[in-house]
Protein backbone atom coordinates (compact mmCIF):
# COMPACT_ATOMS: atom_id res chain seq x y z
CA UNK A 1 0.00 0.00 0.00
CA UNK A 2 1.56 3.55 -0.97
CA UNK A 3 0.70 6.38 1.37
CA UNK A 4 -0.37 9.31 -0.49
CA UNK A 5 -1.50 12.76 -0.01
CA UNK A 6 -3.41 14.85 -2.28
CA UNK A 7 -3.17 18.83 -3.21
CA UNK A 8 -3.97 21.42 -5.23
CA UNK A 9 -2.98 25.04 -6.06
CA UNK A 10 -5.81 26.90 -7.62
CA UNK A 11 -6.50 23.80 -8.46
CA UNK A 12 -3.46 22.32 -10.07
CA UNK A 13 -4.09 18.85 -8.58
CA UNK A 14 -1.31 16.28 -7.48
CA UNK A 15 -0.32 13.95 -5.37
CA UNK A 16 2.61 13.88 -2.81
CA UNK A 17 4.36 10.28 -1.95
CA UNK A 18 6.82 10.75 1.03
CA UNK A 19 10.02 8.42 -0.61
CA UNK A 20 12.18 8.94 2.56
CA UNK A 21 9.34 6.41 4.17
CA UNK A 22 10.64 3.43 2.78
CA UNK A 23 7.22 1.58 2.55
CA UNK A 24 6.42 4.26 -0.25
CA UNK A 25 9.41 3.48 -2.73
CA UNK A 26 8.03 3.17 -6.19
CA UNK A 27 10.42 1.34 -8.42
CA UNK A 28 12.15 3.61 -11.15
CA UNK A 29 11.06 1.31 -13.87
CA UNK A 30 7.34 1.51 -12.68
CA UNK A 31 7.43 5.01 -12.02
CA UNK A 32 5.54 6.16 -15.40
CA UNK A 33 2.68 3.45 -15.14
CA UNK A 34 1.89 3.97 -11.46
CA UNK A 35 1.87 7.65 -12.23
CA UNK A 36 -0.80 6.99 -14.88
CA UNK A 37 -2.74 4.24 -12.93
CA UNK A 38 -3.06 6.70 -10.11
CA UNK A 39 -3.70 10.10 -12.16
CA UNK A 40 -6.48 8.57 -13.59
CA UNK A 41 -9.78 10.36 -13.09
CA UNK A 42 -11.84 7.29 -13.53
CA UNK A 43 -10.68 4.35 -12.22
CA UNK A 44 -7.10 6.09 -9.68
CA UNK A 45 -7.22 8.82 -7.62
CA UNK A 46 -7.21 11.39 -10.11
CA UNK A 47 -4.89 14.30 -10.80
CA UNK A 48 -2.45 16.34 -13.26
CA UNK A 49 0.37 14.38 -11.92
CA UNK A 50 2.99 12.99 -9.00
CA UNK A 51 5.18 14.62 -7.33
CA UNK A 52 8.10 12.39 -4.91
CA UNK A 53 9.55 13.76 -1.55
CA UNK A 54 12.80 12.69 -1.99
CA UNK A 55 16.36 13.76 0.00
CA UNK A 56 18.96 16.15 -0.80
CA UNK A 57 22.31 16.90 -0.73
CA UNK A 58 22.29 20.64 -1.87
CA UNK A 59 18.94 21.62 -0.42
CA UNK A 60 16.65 20.73 2.51
CA UNK A 61 14.70 18.62 0.06
CA UNK A 62 14.25 17.08 -3.59
CA UNK A 63 11.23 17.65 -5.79
CA UNK A 64 10.51 15.02 -8.55
CA UNK A 65 7.47 15.82 -10.44
CA UNK A 66 5.82 13.12 -13.11
CA UNK A 67 2.95 14.42 -15.55
CA UNK A 68 -0.29 12.88 -15.68
CA UNK A 69 0.96 11.02 -18.84
CA UNK A 70 4.03 9.70 -16.63
CA UNK A 71 7.09 11.80 -18.31
CA UNK A 72 8.78 13.95 -16.48
CA UNK A 73 8.70 17.46 -15.82
CA UNK A 74 11.31 20.10 -14.67
CA UNK A 75 9.47 22.38 -12.58
CA UNK A 76 5.87 22.72 -10.92
CA UNK A 77 5.24 26.71 -9.47
CA UNK A 78 1.86 25.24 -7.94
CA UNK A 79 3.46 21.97 -7.24
CA UNK A 80 6.12 23.18 -5.32
CA UNK A 81 4.05 25.52 -2.87
CA UNK A 82 2.26 22.54 -2.32
CA UNK A 83 5.28 20.64 -1.50
CA UNK A 84 6.37 23.11 0.98
CA UNK A 85 2.92 23.01 2.98
CA UNK A 86 3.21 19.09 2.82
CA UNK A 87 6.62 18.69 4.24
CA UNK A 88 5.50 21.82 7.25
CA UNK A 89 2.70 20.10 7.66
CA UNK A 90 3.50 16.89 7.95
CA UNK A 91 6.80 17.72 9.92
CA UNK A 92 9.18 16.47 7.19
CA UNK A 93 10.68 20.18 7.85
CA UNK A 94 10.73 22.31 10.81
CA UNK A 95 11.34 25.66 9.52
CA UNK A 96 9.60 28.71 7.32
CA UNK A 97 12.10 28.99 4.94
CA UNK A 98 13.34 26.10 2.97
CA UNK A 99 15.19 25.91 -0.14
CA UNK A 100 14.15 22.67 -3.00
CA UNK A 101 16.37 20.86 -5.14
CA UNK A 102 14.45 20.67 -8.58
CA UNK A 103 15.59 19.55 -12.01
CA UNK A 104 14.98 23.37 -12.90
CA UNK A 105 17.65 23.99 -10.31
CA UNK A 106 17.42 24.94 -6.18
CA UNK A 107 14.22 26.95 -5.30
CA UNK A 108 13.83 29.14 -2.32
CA UNK A 109 10.17 29.34 -0.43
CA UNK A 110 8.96 31.34 2.48
CA UNK A 111 5.97 29.86 4.42
CA UNK A 112 4.02 32.16 5.57
CA UNK A 113 2.42 30.19 8.80
CA UNK A 114 -0.23 30.91 11.23
CA UNK A 115 -1.43 28.83 13.76
CA UNK A 116 1.21 26.03 12.29
CA UNK A 117 -0.91 25.71 9.00
CA UNK A 118 0.54 27.17 5.65
CA UNK A 119 -1.42 29.87 4.54
CA UNK A 120 0.56 31.11 1.71
CA UNK A 121 3.67 30.32 -0.12
CA UNK A 122 5.92 32.54 -1.85
CA UNK A 123 8.50 30.92 -4.26
CA UNK A 124 11.63 32.43 -6.21
CA UNK A 125 11.12 31.24 -8.99
CA UNK A 126 14.60 32.54 -10.59
CA UNK A 127 14.75 34.78 -14.04
CA UNK A 128 13.17 33.84 -17.19
CA UNK A 129 15.44 32.24 -19.68
CA UNK A 130 14.93 33.85 -23.20
CA UNK A 131 17.76 31.76 -24.79
CA UNK A 132 18.21 27.83 -23.62
CA UNK A 133 18.40 23.80 -24.51
CA UNK A 134 14.85 23.40 -24.13
CA UNK A 135 13.13 26.51 -26.27
CA UNK A 136 13.36 25.81 -29.46
CA UNK A 137 16.07 25.24 -31.77
CA UNK A 138 15.29 27.55 -34.59
CA UNK A 139 15.48 30.34 -32.09
CA UNK A 140 18.40 32.93 -32.91
CA UNK A 141 17.50 35.50 -30.49
CA UNK A 142 15.26 35.37 -26.97
CA UNK A 143 12.38 37.49 -26.77
CA UNK A 144 11.39 37.90 -30.49
CA UNK A 145 8.32 36.64 -31.22
CA UNK A 146 8.25 33.74 -33.59
CA UNK A 147 5.51 31.95 -35.74
CA UNK A 148 4.74 28.44 -35.17
CA UNK A 149 2.91 26.59 -38.35
CA UNK A 150 -0.23 24.89 -37.47
CA UNK A 151 -2.10 22.76 -40.13
CA UNK A 152 -4.89 25.82 -40.61
CA UNK A 153 -3.09 28.87 -39.75
CA UNK A 154 -0.09 30.44 -38.15
CA UNK A 155 0.27 31.73 -34.49
CA UNK A 156 2.69 34.07 -33.44
CA UNK A 157 3.87 34.16 -29.74
CA UNK A 158 7.27 34.10 -27.59
CA UNK A 159 9.25 31.14 -26.29
CA UNK A 160 10.72 31.66 -23.00
CA UNK A 161 11.79 29.20 -19.73
CA UNK A 162 11.12 29.15 -15.92
CA UNK A 163 13.07 25.78 -16.06
CA UNK A 164 10.68 24.28 -18.69
CA UNK A 165 9.39 25.49 -21.38
CA UNK A 166 6.40 27.91 -22.04
CA UNK A 167 5.23 29.58 -25.75
CA UNK A 168 3.38 32.35 -24.53
CA UNK A 169 0.29 33.83 -26.92
CA UNK A 170 -1.14 37.36 -26.56
CA UNK A 171 -4.67 36.96 -27.17
CA UNK A 172 -8.16 39.39 -27.31
CA UNK A 173 -10.47 37.06 -25.96
CA UNK A 174 -9.22 33.89 -24.60
CA UNK A 175 -12.37 32.36 -23.60
CA UNK A 176 -12.80 32.27 -27.34
CA UNK A 177 -10.08 30.01 -27.84
CA UNK A 178 -10.76 25.99 -28.77
CA UNK A 179 -7.57 25.94 -26.27
CA UNK A 180 -8.03 21.70 -26.80
CA UNK A 181 -7.34 22.05 -30.70
CA UNK A 182 -4.27 24.65 -30.80
CA UNK A 183 -2.83 23.51 -27.37
CA UNK A 184 -2.44 19.98 -28.47
CA UNK A 185 -1.14 20.89 -31.79
CA UNK A 186 1.69 23.23 -30.54
CA UNK A 187 2.66 21.40 -27.62
CA UNK A 188 3.64 19.06 -30.14
CA UNK A 189 4.94 20.85 -33.08
CA UNK A 190 8.03 19.85 -34.35
CA UNK A 191 9.88 23.66 -33.61
CA UNK A 192 9.45 22.56 -29.81
CA UNK A 193 11.94 19.85 -29.09
CA UNK A 194 10.74 18.48 -25.92
CA UNK A 195 7.35 19.65 -26.46
CA UNK A 196 6.24 23.16 -24.18
CA UNK A 197 3.26 24.42 -22.28
CA UNK A 198 1.43 26.72 -23.83
CA UNK A 199 -0.31 30.03 -22.70
CA UNK A 200 -2.76 31.56 -24.39
CA UNK A 201 -3.12 35.68 -22.64
CA UNK A 202 -4.73 38.59 -22.35
CA UNK A 203 -4.00 41.84 -20.81
CA UNK A 204 -6.54 43.39 -18.56
CA UNK A 205 -4.65 46.07 -17.44
CA UNK A 206 -0.82 47.35 -16.39
CA UNK A 207 -0.76 44.97 -13.76
CA UNK A 208 -3.41 42.09 -14.48
CA UNK A 209 -3.02 39.42 -16.76
CA UNK A 210 -5.88 36.84 -17.66
CA UNK A 211 -4.60 33.75 -18.73
CA UNK A 212 -5.70 29.87 -20.02
CA UNK A 213 -2.92 27.17 -20.01
CA UNK A 214 -2.38 23.79 -21.68
CA UNK A 215 -0.01 21.65 -20.08
CA UNK A 216 2.91 19.31 -21.73
CA UNK A 217 1.84 15.98 -20.85
CA UNK A 218 -1.33 16.61 -18.89
CA UNK A 219 -3.22 18.63 -21.69
CA UNK A 220 -5.48 22.03 -19.91
CA UNK A 221 -5.20 22.79 -16.30
CA UNK A 222 -7.15 25.09 -13.98
CA UNK A 223 -3.39 26.93 -13.29
CA UNK A 224 -0.02 26.80 -13.74
CA UNK A 225 3.16 28.47 -11.79
CA UNK A 226 5.64 28.40 -14.37
CA UNK A 227 2.68 29.56 -16.91
CA UNK A 228 2.04 32.43 -15.36
CA UNK A 229 5.64 33.76 -14.21
CA UNK A 230 6.20 33.13 -17.81
CA UNK A 231 3.90 35.22 -19.02
CA UNK A 232 3.74 37.98 -16.88
CA UNK A 233 7.56 37.91 -17.83
CA UNK A 234 6.65 38.26 -21.17
CA UNK A 235 4.00 40.93 -20.60
CA UNK A 236 6.51 42.73 -18.88
CA UNK A 237 9.25 42.57 -21.26
CA UNK A 238 6.93 43.83 -24.01
CA UNK A 239 5.78 46.96 -21.38
CA UNK A 240 2.34 46.03 -20.90
CA UNK A 241 2.65 45.45 -17.33
CA UNK A 242 4.29 46.56 -14.23
CA UNK A 243 6.81 44.70 -12.20
CA UNK A 244 4.56 43.76 -9.69
CA UNK A 245 0.73 42.40 -10.44
CA UNK A 246 -1.81 39.34 -10.57
CA UNK A 247 -2.19 36.34 -12.75
CA UNK A 248 -5.97 35.40 -12.97
CA UNK A 249 -6.35 31.75 -13.91
CA UNK A 250 -9.50 29.63 -13.93
CA UNK A 251 -8.24 28.16 -10.91
CA UNK A 252 -7.74 31.64 -8.87
CA UNK A 253 -5.04 34.09 -8.67
CA UNK A 254 -0.90 34.48 -8.09
CA UNK A 255 0.97 37.08 -7.26
CA UNK A 256 3.74 38.16 -9.26
CA UNK A 257 6.85 40.41 -8.63
CA UNK A 258 9.89 40.70 -11.20
CA UNK A 259 12.60 42.00 -8.86
CA UNK A 260 13.45 45.05 -11.44
CA UNK A 261 17.77 44.67 -9.94
CA UNK A 262 17.91 40.79 -10.31
CA UNK A 263 15.23 39.84 -12.53
CA UNK A 264 14.16 37.30 -10.67
CA UNK A 265 10.93 36.10 -10.26
CA UNK A 266 8.41 36.20 -7.12
CA UNK A 267 5.53 34.00 -7.09
CA UNK A 268 3.14 33.83 -4.41
CA UNK A 269 -0.21 32.22 -3.52
CA UNK A 270 -2.29 29.24 -1.35
CA UNK A 271 -1.64 25.98 -1.73
CA UNK A 272 -4.78 23.70 -0.37
CA UNK A 273 -4.41 19.65 1.28
CA UNK A 274 -7.60 17.71 -0.04
CA UNK A 275 -7.04 14.30 1.72
CA UNK A 276 -4.37 11.76 2.73
CA UNK A 277 -5.05 7.74 1.33
CA UNK A 278 -3.73 4.49 0.29
CA UNK A 279 -3.49 3.13 -2.51
CA UNK A 280 -2.63 -0.60 -3.70
CA UNK A 281 -0.18 -0.53 -6.69
CA UNK A 282 0.60 -4.36 -6.59
CA UNK A 283 -0.46 -5.62 -9.63
CA UNK A 284 1.85 -3.05 -11.16
CA UNK A 285 4.46 -3.58 -9.08
CA UNK A 286 4.34 -7.69 -8.97
CA UNK A 287 4.63 -7.42 -12.94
Amino acid sequence: MISFTKMHGLGNDYIYINTLDKNNEIPKEKIGEFTRYICNRNFGVGADGIILVKSSKVADLQMEIYNADGSQAQMCGNGIRCFGKYAYESGIIEKSKIKIETLAGIKELNLKIEEETVKEVEVNMGCAIWKDKILPSVIENGKETISVKLKEKNIEGTAVSMGNPHFVIICKNIDKIDILKYGKEIENNSIFPNKTNVEFIEVLGNTSIKMRVWERGTGETLACGTGACAAFAVCHEKGLVKSTGKVFLKGGELQIKIDESTQEIYMTGIATKVFDGKINADFIFDK
